[in-house]
């Protein structure tokens, strides 16, 4: 069988060297590669040159599943978000919501209702887990979770959580300024928790994904 596809996106502005979210998305790397079967990939946001939509719905009316009026970093990540099966996105908290990098990133999705129209299948098998990082240990987490979830719940991503007292995604604490290193054992092995079981989830949802 193709193997299982686990896309991890970090929304931090910082460098992976400084990044506390790249840590926790590392972490969740390590328990999805625990899985047979599954392969990896992280991508970071920093540095990526997106512009945002401006929503002239030029995509719909050029019939694309891609913005066809700004050709940036977003062309390549287009293809690597529709053809995993599963999407572990990561994000700091910046007054108390998502960083202007994931906001971007977010907005060049417009085009995607393409893929719903033409199979509404095609993200029902798909599965999608959210993480973050917080200045302080109740700095916001929960506002970020729910903007990363409802991304996938607008395309209709079925949204995996580790369950069991993290209810909505794993969700850590480190110094806001930057000037310490990820010191969140508990953090940490909810990240691996939940990387393990989105990898464990979309594996049996594409394993359960009728033939074509």
């Amino acid at each position: 069988m193709e193997k299982t596809k686990i896309l991890l996106i970090c929304g931090s502005p910082r460098p992976k060297s400084k990044s506390a979210t790249y840590a926790g998305l590392q972490a969740a790397m390590e328990g999805a590669q625990a899985v047979e079967g599954v392969e990896v990939e992280l991508v970071e946001l920093f540095r990526r040159k997106i512009a945002p939509c401006i929503h002239c719905n030029k995509c719909l009316r050029d019939d694309s599943d891609r913005c066809t009026v700004f050709h940036d970093d977003m062309d390549e990540l287009y293809d690597k978000f529709f053809q995993a099966d599963g999407i572990i996105i990561g994000c700091p908290v910046y007054d108390m919501n998502v960083t202007a990098q994931l906001a971007q990133f977010y907005s060049r999705f417009r085009s995607s209702w393409k893929l719903s129209v033409d199979d509404p299948t095609f993200f029902q098998y798909k599965v999608g887990a959210a993480l973050t990082v917080g200045g302080t240990r109740n700095g916001g987490q929960e506002n970020v979770i729910r903007s990363i979830t409802n991304i996938f719940a607008t395309h209709g991503i079925n949204i995996c959580t580790c369950g069991g007292g993290v209810y909505g995604g794993a969700m850590l604490w480190s110094p806001g300024d930057g000037s310490g290193i990820m010191d969140d054992p508990t953090g940490i092995a909810n990240c691996k928790a939940l990387g393990e079981k989105v990898a464990q989830v979309a594996k049996a949802l594409k394993a359960g994904r009728p033939s074509v």
